[in-house]
């Protein structure tokens, strides 16, 4: 594939929910650009975009796609993302490095959550946007209540440029709104033809109405037209493309993928009314500290960006990255912002789907892909001049964990390894190892997620895994003080062991963790000695308290002992720290803790009854409601960790799939009384 100039280069996201017909369309788009001999089915998993097995199993997108296609001397990236929630850090990380969002939306059911929580995502990194509804072929659906609800949804600026010729098994056309024309599929390909008599009237309307509201954003254009002048398609195509570049105006369009009808129409539209990098805001880069607006400029010093990566089990590690500045050639050596390590692109590549081409160069705003870069990852930003940063791409965070360990002692080093690897490969999945509770917990976004992360541990690095819910990380601490003496004393010929302390134990306040206090006078314990003490205590609180968890928030205090000149050692001395404070314990009144979230549920007003029913018995502390700027209710609470380990599935659940939170450890709180805890691992 040549190389494009950025005015000729458009970067597309496909989004949208599954099941509206991403995958189709970017399958029939390459078909019709002449980049496919022949259209793949989702549901054979023939298609280019949904190349992983466990994507063709599922039947339907589980990572992002990038497939590239021509179209009149321009050059479109399209990149297929997944439409569940699980996998939202894919269409986060692909809306990053587009510059057109085209909403897919079925026909037939319409608006749902997962648009409009795209649509917010979009909205808020300032992302032009584009809406394609999709399966007119359908029976049960209707163009006119869809637009309805995306009027209702988006506001004014939402504005249809075409209207479905016939519907369901008879919808075998378009009509042009801005050029008052049809275009008709019978042959299977666009042909002129005729509006039908009973649509003239009401598409001529609506003609009239796009018009009037396109000429608004251009005095001259205004002007002219309320003098009587009717401005030209490509003076209204040029004011329009305006209009979705600053994201004033969201253009509707409509056909169908599986056919396909207006699926070329699509592609004009993407070329004509579609920003390309030239027509987006600069990007604001940090360089030694200061911040500078890059333009994408192919002379420039090249600065890319890295949006996804993938293992794939021939290239290895596989980098997306978008060029922001400069161009991007084979064997270039690029410094990373976050490391500082040199990384050479020993290729450059574009990608179909799961096939890669090996090409000469990338310019600026284009986007491809590169193999083997040692110790980049998801996000970071390579430089030609000096280390630089782009700004963040903003991943989701997980909300659900799950323990997972080798089922063979064999595997337990290949897990760890794996588990590096795919986090480097997914930018929302985390490890983390919980010495409290001896568990390695991969963090996500659900449940569909992790499974999937399973999946590919075992079918990408051949490691079968246990699963089991993750523990919660009790601890114990004390309300009350208490002396107590530890003797340890062992003879059994020769050298014996012989160490007596005394030691006062105290709480603290919480999170103070723990502080040891040397009160001894008069040599009664020799100062080589008191460590052990300190060490035999810490050892012995780590071990767990009286009901089994780590003992954390005291004060101890060695104030008096006794030592034997021969006998005595830091062995004996450690000993008796420790079973002193195991008999102090007893007498200072212990507790245990359990963590306390900080967690922001956000949701649909009409479902604050019932989320706030469901906080209330999970033991929250409710401490304020507000109203985002989309109308959605934000409730604060303050929420025990343990009544929060599978949150994420029940609040889909009680939201129809709308509610979504965030979640963090905020402190330790005392178990209220009647509240059972759960007996500690064996060790």
């Amino acid at each position: 594939m040549k190389a494009f100039a950025p005015d000729r280069i458009r970067n597309v996201a496909l989004v949208g929910p599954p099941g509206s017909g991403k995958t189709s369309l970017a399958e029939a788009m390459l078909y019709r650009a002449g980049a496919l001999k022949r259209v793949g089915r989702v549901e054979d998993g023939s298609t280019v975009c949904d190349h992983e097995p466990e994507e063709k199993e599922a039947g339907h997108s589980l990572t992002t796609a990038l497939a590239t296609l021509e179209w009149h001397d321009h050059k479109i990236n399209l990149l297929d993302t997944p439409g569940t929630f699980d996998f939202a850090g894919e269409a986060v990380g692909a809306m990053a490095a587009a510059d057109l969002a085209v909403f897919v939306v079925d026909a037939a059911s319409g608006l749902d959550h997962v648009s409009v929580d795209l649509w917010r995502q979009a909205s808020v990194r300032g992302l032009p946007r584009l809406v394609f509804v999709n399966k007119l072929d359908r029976e049960y659906t209707s163009f006119e209540r869809v637009l309805a609800e995306l009027q209702d949804a988006f506001g004014a600026g939402v504005a249809p440029l075409e209207i479905p010729i016939g519907e369901a098994e008879s919808f075998h056309g378009i009509a042009d709104l801005l050029t008052d024309t049809a275009w008709i599929y019978d042959s299977g390909r666009a042909e002129l033809g005729e509006i039908p008599e009973e649509m003239k009237e009401s598409e001529h309307q609506v003609h009239e109405s796009l018009i009037e509201n396109i000429v608004v954003a251009d005095d001259d254009l205004l002007e002219r037209f309320l003098d009587g002048d009717v401005p030209s398609f490509e003076e209204l195509e040029k004011v329009l493309g305006r209009g979705v570049a600053d994201g004033a105006v969201f253009p509707v369009v409509c056909g169908s993928a599986t056919i396909p009808i207006a699926v070329d129409r699509l592609c004009n539209y993407i070329v004509e009314i579609g920003p390309s990098p030239m027509d987006r805001p600069a990007v604001p880069v940090t360089v030694g500290g200061t911040e500078v607006e890059v333009d994408p400029d192919p002379s420039a010093d090249t600065l890319v960006q890295i949006f996804k990566t993938a293992v794939d089990p021939y290239l290895g590690h596989v980098s997306y990255f978008r060029v922001l500045t400069g161009t991007v050639t084979r064997d270039l050596h690029l410094s990373n912002g976050r490391t500082g390590d040199n990384e050479r692109f020993r290729n450059v590549m574009t990608l179909q789907g799961g096939e890669s081409l090996d090409i000469d160069a990338l310019p600026a705003g284009d986007i491809g892909a590169v193999a083997k870069l040692h110790g980049t990852l998801t996000g970071d930003t390579l430089s030609a001049g000096g280390r630089a940063a782009a700004p963040p791409i903003g991943f989701p965070s997980p909300v659900l964990s799950m323990a997972v360990s080798a089922r063979n002692r064999t595997d337990e080093d290949k897990l760890a390894n794996a588990l590096h690897r795919l986090v480097e490969e997914d930018p929302v999945l985390t490890v983390t190892r919980n010495d409290e509770t001896r568990q390695t917990l991969l963090g996500g976004l659900g449940e569909t997620h992790l499974r999937n992360v399973v999946a590919r541990l075992e079918r990408k690095f051949g490691v079968q895994v246990d699963k089991e819910d993750a523990r919660v990380a009790y601890r114990e601490t004390i309300t009350g003080s208490f002396s107590a003496e530890g003797k340890y004393k062992k003879q059994s010929g020769g050298h014996g062991q012989f160490g007596i302390a005394e030691i006062r134990i105290e709480p603290l306040p919480a999170g103070s963790g723990f502080e040891f206090v040397d009160e001894v006078r008069g040599g009664v314990i020799p100062r080589q000695f008191i460590p052990a003490v300190e060490a035999g205590i810490v050892e012995a609180m780590a071990h767990g308290g009286t009901s089994g968890y780590p003992v954390v928030d005291v004060r101890a205090a060695v104030f008096d002992g006794k030592h034997h000149a021969v006998d005595s050692s830091e062995m004996s001395f450690k000993m008796a720290g420790r079973l002193a404070f195991q008999e102090a314990l007893g007498g200072a009144r212990p507790v245990v803790l359990e963590p306390i979230s900080a967690v922001e549920v956000t949701i649909p007003s009409d479902c604050l009854g019932d989320v706030m029913g469901d906080l209330s018995s999970r033991r929250a502390t409710v401490q304020g409601s507000d109203m985002d700027k989309w109308g959605d209710q934000v409730i604060s609470a303050m929420v025990p960790e343990s009544e929060m380990m599978r949150y994420s599935i029940d609040l889909r659940s009680i939201t129809g799939g709308r509610g979504r939170f965030t979640i963090r450890h905020d402190h330790y709180a005392q178990v209220p009384a009647g509240v059972s805890v759960p007996a500690p691992p064996e060790r």
